[in-house]
């Protein structure tokens, strides 16, 4: 219950306005955006992170799940800065 709560305190944060939820439709959507990227060391990463989440999903691990998928948000944001 205190995980839930702290969760959702860390979603509603003006820092994570920009990351999506964590749910299936969401990361196909995270996986869109990754495969715009440039080839590289960045892309492979969220490509790992994205992996690992959909394995851990698969298997009922949505804690594990939803930490890789805002490894893989965090990423693409940090990237998307650096390409501004």
């Amino acid at each position: 219950m205190t995980a839930v709560a702290m969760m959702s305190a860390l979603v509603f944060t003006p820092a994570s306005a920009a990351v999506m939820a964590c749910n299936a439709d969401n990361m196909g959507k995270t996986l869109t955006m990754a495969d715009g990227m440039p080839d590289g060391p960045a892309k492979m990463s969220v490509e790992k992170e994205m992996g690992m989440a959909n394995t851990d999903m698969s298997q009922g691990k949505m804690r594990s799940a939803c930490a890789h998928y805002m490894k893989a948000q965090k990423m693409l944001s940090e990237a998307d800065d650096g390409l501004k």
